[in-house]
C-alpha cells in the first residue's frame, strides 16, 4: 500500500504512535522516521525507526533544517502532552508547555516539510486530535485548547495546499487502550466504559488504520476533516 514512500511521525515511542510506524512498516513503507525527546526511550523492538531526538518544547532553537534533511510523503503529527490541572490552578508553564508541545511544534514542522511537499506536488499530513477538543473536559483547558485548535489549522492549511496535491486531515481519538489506561482500578474502567456505547476501549491499531486510510489513495478526495474514532463516544 505504502510501497517506495517515507513517514515522519512525532512522538513514535507512545503507543498512538509507535503502532502508526508498525502499520506502515507492515503495508510497505519504504522509510520510516519520528521523533523522541531522548532516544534512550526507545524500545528494543523499533529498530525499524529512524528516531531523531528533538525537544518539541523548545523546537525554535533546533536546526530542523539539519535535524531532517530528507523528504518525505506522510507526516503524522502525533506528539502530545498533558499538565492537567483545574483552570485556577494551572500554571503559566502547564499552559505553555501543552502548547509548544501540541500546537507550536506542529507549526515549525509543516513549516520545513509543506516547502518540500509543494514542490514535489504530493503530501498526506494527518494531525492526531482528541475527542475532547470537541467536547471539553475539566482540569484540562490546556490540553483541550490545542487539540481544538488544530480543527481550524487543518481547515485553513487544506485549503492553501489543495491545489498541490497535498491533503490536511485530523483524527480526533476517544478512549485508547494504553498505558495510563491500564493504570486505572475496575471502577474507574466501568466509568468510563458506560460513557462508550459500543462498551470497550479502543486500541492503538484503531488509530493506527484510520491514519493509513487517511493516507491511502482510498482519501485522495478527502482533505479539511476531521475523522473521529471514539467507539460512539461523541457523535460529531
Amino acid at each position: 500500500m505504502f510501497n517506495d514512500r517515507k513517514l515522519l511521525v512525532t512522538g513514535g515511542t507512545g503507543s498512538i504512535g509507535g503502532s502508526i510506524c508498525d502499520y506502515f512498516k507492515t503495508n510497505g513503507c519504504k522509510e520510516i522516521y519520528s521523533t523522541t525527546t531522548n532516544l534512550k526511550k526507545v524500545k528494543s523492538d523499533q529498530k525499524h525507526i529512524n528516531f531523531k531526538e528533538l525537544n518539541l518544547d523548545n523546537i525554535e532553537n533546533s536546526n530542523l533544517d539539519e535535524l531532517f534533511d530528507f523528504d518525505i510523503d506522510y507526516l503524522v503529527l502525533n506528539a502530545g502532552l498533558n499538565r492537567d490541572n483545574i483552570f485556577l490552578r494551572m500554571s503559566s508553564d502547564d499552559w505553555n508547555n501543552v502548547i509548544n508541545v501540541n500546537l507550536n511544534s506542529s507549526f515549525h514542522i509543516l513549516k520545513h516539510f509543506t516547502k518540500k511537499m509543494v514542490k514535489r506536488r504530493f503530501g498526506r499530513i494527518v494531525f492526531i486530535s482528541s475527542v475532547v477538543a470537541h467536547t471539553g473536559n475539566p482540569g484540562q483547558v490546556n490540553y483541550t485548547a490545542s487539540k481544538a485548535a488544530i480543527s481550524g489549522f487543518v481547515k485553513s492549511l487544506a485549503l492553501e495546499l489543495s491545489t498541490r496535491n497535498i491533503t490536511v486531515n485530523s483524527i480526533a481519538p476517544g478512549f485508547i487502550r494504553s498505558n495510563m489506561t491500564d493504570k486505572l482500578n475496575d471502577d474507574q474502567k466501568n466509568a468510563i466504559l458506560e460513557k462508550i456505547p459500543m462498551k470497550k476501549l479502543g486500541d492503538s491499531i484503531d488509530i493506527a488504520k484510520a491514519v493509513g486510510f487517511l493516507c491511502s489513495d482510498n482519501a485522495n478526495y478527502i482533505t479539511g476533516q476531521t475523522l473521529h474514532v471514539n467507539g460512539g463516544l461523541a457523535l460529531i
